[in-house]
């Protein structure tokens, strides 16, 4: 564990950061040892991404990360994988309209050690 996860006094991103370190160590994939990095970083700069920014910049099928939140303001119909490390419960109900999925960061990491064809959003 690091300096910088030690004073995060949040379980869930202290067994995020962790787990991703380990699956980027043993894949040797730099995009989760990224991700976890940007999971480090402190809260007044953690990415916040609402749907609608989403709906823009992705296409039908991707799959993205989201290294924070994702919010629920905007319009979203798109198809596809949404994995972060949470989501308020309107981006939630909307990505469930939409027929998107939504997945913990481990989950996706766990399905996809190797981060291939996985954008980075936020």
């Amino acid at each position: 564990m690091s300096l910088r996860t030690q004073r995060k006094t949040s379980y869930v991103l202290k067994d995020t950061v962790d787990e991703l370190g380990k699956i980027s160590r043993e894949s040797k994939s730099a995009l989760w040892r990224d991700i976890a990095y940007r999971l480090t970083r402190p809260s007044r700069v953690m990415s916040q991404v609402n749907l609608g920014r989403i709906s823009k910049l992705i296409s039908d099928g991707e799959t993205i990360v989201i290294p924070g939140k994702v919010l629920g303001n905007g319009y979203f119909d798109k198809k596809i994988t949404i994995a972060a490390l949470s989501a308020s419960e309107s981006a939630l109900k909307k990505i469930k309209v939409s027929g998107s999925k939504f997945l913990s960061l481990t989950d996706l990491a766990t399905e996809n050690p190797n981060g291939k064809g996985i954008k980075i959003i936020g």
